[in-house]
């Protein structure tokens, strides 16, 4: 889960590039919330699916939007990342980390 808040000016482009960018993804593994000033981006994948998407330019992506996006913080800067696995009923987590994608 990966938590943007863009400037107030940008929110709608900003929204829309996210829909787009994950147009052509699989359907039941991307997901985007509009959440009062933030987007909220839902990713599920596995760990090689994290490592192609890294090799594919998402990194890219975010650079060219970052203009868009306010700061959070000086440690968070334009994102906020949460990742973890997902739980079956009666499952205890093995982990859930949040990482700075900055």
């Amino acid at each position: 889960m990966i938590r943007f808040k863009p400037k107030p000016e940008h929110y709608d482009k900003f929204l829309a590039d996210v829909l787009e960018d994950q147009r052509d993804k699989d359907p039941n593994t991307r997901f985007a919330a509009a959440a009062g000033d933030e987007v909220i981006v839902v990713a599920i994948r596995d760990t090689d699916g994290f490592e192609q998407s890294l090799k594919d330019g998402v990194l890219n992506w975010l650079d060219d939007r970052r203009p868009m996006l306010q700061e959070y913080d000086s440690v968070n800067r334009h994102t906020i990342a949460l990742s973890g696995n997902l739980v079956e009923k009666n499952e205890k987590p093995q982990f859930f980390v949040a990482r700075n994608c900055n």
